[in-house]
């Protein structure tokens, strides 16, 4: 196993610069997964890490090893794709044994490690057919197992789920978690679904255009988001945002809306006039008779374990979820009072969180 430090890393194809001075610590055995919106950058930095993209500037090490100009062979990586990318015309048990007997390994060694990948992954009943007569998930199996009998100090994960179906992708998830806590290999994960980056990462790094947004564990992410993008991206359903002005009276903080309403503010530093905007998650919004943030409800879902209603105030669509049953017939109008105790203030101009 080692650790991964990314300094200072910068990307260009001709004159358009793809990361701009990237920097990400990745302690040794951690699952570090790389999240953002497509074309933010995560595979293309997760390419340079294996070796397959020139590094513009900046330095990758492994294992505390510079390996900017170490060919992707050398690097001690093994990377799992999107597609599966298996050789069709071999069998499950050659496609895994292939890199193996590349390096020359002897047959004892190549069976023993075969055996053993297939045992971790349930391919034991699989090695002798071939990847047309597999399923889905079973090649990603396949893609997987070829990974782990190099027995390499890092994998690299190219958003290996987003072929599947739903139902197995997260079945899937819970596979690759339970895979990285058998083996304790340092791993890092690109994907654009901030569901798989929240229940899989022990480190997430949000991206967005070729920089860094934060840092964090998930709940760090989810509790303490750095700047209003972070907040609308990690979470789902997605953050409430209302923009409106801070007003102080003594010694009350408010929040007032663009049509007048006023609710208390979360604690927090803005000053008094300081156009805000305020944020809250669907699932920290309680149902009250007045005040809050009075809503007329467009859509109610009921799941049976919630009930999900999107409504709107004065143009402005809000998510909630309550656990208890609800049925409001559209058009109803109702009032939402936030907890305050879980709520955010982003100034208006940066989108920064405002600190209390």
């Amino acid at each position: 196993m080692a650790s991964v430090t990314i300094h200072s890393v910068r990307k260009s194809f001709g004159e358009t610069p793809i990361l701009h001075g990237v920097d990400i610590e990745i302690p040794d055995g951690s699952f570090t997964v790389l999240v953002g919106p497509s074309g933010c950058g995560k595979s293309t930095l997760l390419r340079m890490i294996a070796g397959l993209e020139h590094i513009t500037g900046g330095e990758i090490k492994i294992g505390g090893k510079v390996v900017n100009d170490v060919p992707p062979k050398a690097r001690d990586i093994a990377m799992v794709f999107q597609n599966y990318a298996l050789y069709p015309h071999m069998t499950v048990r050659d496609n895994m044994a292939f890199s193996l007997q590349l390096a020359k390994m002897d047959k004892a060694g190549i069976e023993d490690r075969v055996n053993r990948a297939a045992e971790i992954l349930g391919l034991q009943a699989l090695l002798d057919r071939f990847p047309r007569q597999l399923s889905g998930g079973q090649r990603q199996r396949v893609a997987m197992g070829r990974a782990i009998v190099r027995d390499p100090e890092v994998f690299l994960f190219d958003e290996p789920l987003s072929n599947l179906d739903a139902k197995l992708r997260v079945a899937m998830r819970s596979e690759l978690k339970e895979l990285h806590q058998r083996l304790k290999t340092t791993s890092i994960y690109v994907t654009h679904d901030q569901i798989e980056a929240m229940t899989m990462g022990d480190q997430i790094v949000v991206m967005r255009d070729g920089r860094i947004e934060q840092t964090g564990s998930p709940l760090q992410l989810y509790d303490q988001p750095a700047n209003q993008f972070v907040a609308g991206f990690i979470g789902s359903p997605a953050m409430n945002f209302l923009p409106g002005t801070i007003r102080r009276a003594n010694g009350v903080a408010q929040v007032e809306l663009k049509d007048g309403t006023k609710f208390q503010a979360p604690p927090s530093n803005a000053q008094d006039g300081q156009p805000v905007v305020f944020g809250t998650r669907p699932e920290h919004l309680a149902l009250a008779q007045q005040g809050g943030i009075p809503a007329q409800v467009v859509v109610m879902e009921p799941t049976g374990m919630d009930t999900f209603i999107a409504c709107r105030h004065e143009g402005i669509d809000i998510s909630a979820v309550f656990r208890e049953r609800y049925d409001f017939a559209p058009g109803s109008n109702i009032h939402l009072v936030p907890d305050l105790s879980r709520a955010h203030l982003f100034d208006a101009q940066t989108g920064q969180r405002i600190p209390a």
